[in-house]
């Protein structure tokens, strides 16, 4: 995710990026549980990404 384009959307964008990112985040979590997942890498990717966009909603929000 680029930082500058997130700081750019409104609220109502961040919170649709952040509902498909904790949906993303949840299925990767349920290959990974079922060993289908090949990067195991990619959960702490969506992670991080979600902090960020959690963390971009709370500065838009102050």
């Amino acid at each position: 995710m680029d930082i500058k384009a997130l700081r750019d959307q409104d609220i109502s964008t961040l919170n649709e990026t952040l509902m498909t990112l904790l949906k993303e985040h949840f299925e990767l979590r349920m290959q990974h549980r079922s060993a289908q997942l090949d990067d195991a890498t990619k959960l702490g990717k969506t992670k991080r990404s979600i902090a960020q966009v959690k963390t971009i909603i709370k500065e838009k929000q102050a």
